[in-house]
């Protein structure tokens, strides 16, 4: 790297979003690939949300025919599939991209070319998944969860479960690439005098999180394998009559699914923790606290996964043993809680939309959270088991918490992203109307299940009195899709002609807020160092907490408008696009041939044996700083 013979690929930060389709296809570029992420999370959003939408339509009325039962069992097992694996993994993962390395004042993620091949697997496993719209029988039809033996070859021959059961193992690789990539960026490339109890909680929760996908992850791999032999070999894993047993893929895929869970809601939790602070002008109070509660959290979660299986007949001491830990997780949970009312209270607070998100997103897990407690309960559990009361729970806890805090995330990170402000306008109708349906959509449900209505259901008797919350809710629904469009409406308005936003609009904290908006390709100019938890602070008004006075004192200062050294960066690559379309092929060519499953091997092979061989930086690529 510092061979002055070597050039690297560089150029303004004016110039960072510019070039063409070749130039997003090759790039290696952390914050290009967390937009890319983004987009496609966004994208798949509108997807999802329309699938839920049809499925409301379908239940307005009693014997409803907007669509079929086949028709809404594939919907519901899309639209599932997709708002977890598509949208909030991904949408956490573009944050990860485009934020971890600025807030830890890296230059890029440890391994590049990794993190680009985990974007292409993601987006190329996705586009399978859905591919199975317009193939054979149509989509996976089994439920998001898959649970045998809906899965099974003799209940279920046709491709859509294929499709699910490949897709989500070529997703899984893409996951499990990008876990490796970042628990190694945060534990070796953060910047001088960045401690572990230093770092901003985004960060601390992020790496918790990749923690729980290595560990996870390899658990509902197993399970997806087991199915793979089952559909495609005759082998009986999951089949009663040879002497496998549905119940191993239920605690396999929540060995995964519940530690899962805490997958999709620790970012929105680190989300808040860095969003209150800024904006309530005052540090996060309780801050050793919220880190170490974030891990018990990771800890606790892969002890809880039998609590979903309560009714399967597990036995008292099992449930016992459960229930117990599902209790316990509660502590750590409500300690957040606590600490996040701790940091508004006495704050001189400011309420722009982020601050409005991450606020909604407390309030919404505090009712979700609740609801989960009541299922820790055997009794109370097996009575709610399999009802709409359930499925008010599963929104409240992944809408109300996930979606809320990656809303807060994006509202607060879109100025240092795009360089523009998102309208305050807009942002506090888009939060508002998201806030209001979605309490009108998923509040009913309750109340619902407490009724008896069942949680997969494709049509109800007109006696059955459950006609007018499902109107409202159905209300509600439309409510929120009005919301997100005017979400889409107050982005393009900003990238269109937006306020510029400078380097630190909200007067933040956190190393991000030094450098330009949207930051130069090489992030820093000179490599800061830390000695704070809140190191930009601490250079505008000094070792008090009275921010209302700059005292410039210590600290990590802006950066400087351009670096006094050359900077070697890694050269694009278009070898992790090539692998992922191999590895992707090699899956799909499952269900044509073994001529199309070579095929994909060979081009996966080559891609690698490329990617490998190709050298870091490329000849011919302008050079950052001076020549040396």
């Amino acid at each position: 790297m510092s061979d002055p013979a070597i050039q690297s690929r560089a150029g303004s930060h004016a110039a960072l979003y510019e070039g063409g389709v070749r130039s997003w296809l090759t790039t290696v570029d952390h914050k290009r690939i967390g937009i890319l992420y983004g987009i496609t999370a966004l994208v798949y959003f509108v997807v999802g949300g329309v699938e839920a939408l049809i499925l409301r339509l379908q239940l307005v009325a009693p014997e409803g025919a907007v669509v079929g039962a086949d028709t809404y069992n594939q919907l519901f097992t899309m639209h599932g599939t997709t708002m977890v694996f598509l949208v909030l993994m991904p949408l956490a993962a573009a944050m990860f991209n485009y934020i971890l390395p600025l807030q830890i004042g890296a230059r890029d993620v440890a391994f590049p070319r990794l993190n680009a091949f985990s974007y292409w697997t993601f987006l190329f496993g996705s586009l399978l998944l859905n591919l199975s719209f317009f193939v054979g029988e149509g989509p996976p039809d089994a439920g998001w969860f898959g649970y045998a033996n809906l899965t099974s070859e003799q209940y279920n021959p046709g491709m859509g479960i294929d499709f699910w059961l490949l897709s989500l193992q070529v997703m899984g690789i893409a996951s499990i690439a990008s876990a490796v990539n970042f628990t190694t960026t945060i534990l070796n490339m953060r910047a001088p005098g960045l401690s572990l109890m230093r770092m901003p909680l985004f960060t601390w929760m992020s790496l918790v999180v990749q923690i729980l996908i290595l560990l996870a992850f390899p658990a509902l791999t197993v399970g997806f394998i087991f199915l793979m032999f089952d559909r495609f070999f005759g082998t009986h894993f999951y089949i009663p009559a040879a002497g496998g047993t549905p119940i191993l893929w239920q605690h396999l895929f929540w060995i995964f699914g519940h530690p899962e869970v805490y997958i999709l809601i620790l970012p929105s939790f680190g989300i808040v923790s860095d969003v209150l602070p800024a904006f309530a002008r005052k540090p996060l109070f309780g801050r050793p606290f919220v880190i170490f509660s974030g891990i018990l959290i990771g800890f606790l979660g892969f002890g809880v996964w039998s609590h979903h299986m309560f009714t399967t007949g597990l036995g008292p001491v099992a449930d016992t043993a459960f229930s117990l830990a599902t209790f316990l997780i509660a502590i750590p949970t409500g300690v957040k809680i606590f600490n996040w009312i701790g940091t508004l209270w006495g704050g001189h607070i400011l309420f722009h939309t982020p601050l409005l998100f991450a606020v909604g997103m407390v309030a919404l897990f505090i009712v979700g959270g609740l609801s989960g407690i009541m299922h820790a309960s055997p009794p109370v559990d097996i009575q709610q088991h399999d009802s709409y009361f359930v499925v008010a729970h599963l929104h409240y806890v992944f809408f109300g918490g996930t979606v809320f805090g990656l809303f807060a995330g994006v509202y607060y990170w879109w100025p240092k992203v795009t360089g523009r402000m998102l309208g305050e306008g807009l942002g506090k109708l888009h939060f508002w109307l998201m806030f209001v349906g979605m309490n009108v959509t998923f509040f009913p449900m309750h109340f619902l299940g407490l009724d008896g209505m069942p949680r997969r259901i494709y049509t109800y008797p007109a006696d059955a009195g459950w006609e007018t919350w499902n109107v409202v809710a159905t209300v509600g629904a439309f409510v929120i899709a009005v919301s997100v469009l005017v979400f889409f409406i107050a982005a393009a308005r900003s990238l269109r002609a937006g306020q510029p936003a400078g380097a630190d609009p909200w007067d933040a904290p956190t190393l991000e807020w030094t450098m330009s908006s949207p930051p130069p390709e090489y992030n820093f100019a000179v490599i800061p160092r830390v000695n704070s938890a809140r190191p930009f602070w601490l250079h505008k008004y000094g070792p008090t907490r009275d921010t209302s006075t700059r005292v410039k004192e210590e600290g990590t200062p802006p950066q400087p408008a351009a670096p006094e050294r050359r900077i070697d960066l890694p050269s694009p690559s278009h070898w992790p696009f090539v692998a992922a379309l191999g590895l992707t092929i090699v899956a799909g060519g499952a269900l044509v041939g073994l001529w199309a499953v070579l095929f994909g091997v060979a081009i996966l092979l080559f891609g690698v044996y490329a990617w490998v061989f190709q050298p870091l930086e490329r000849p011919g690529h302008p050079v950052f700083g001076s020549s040396e």
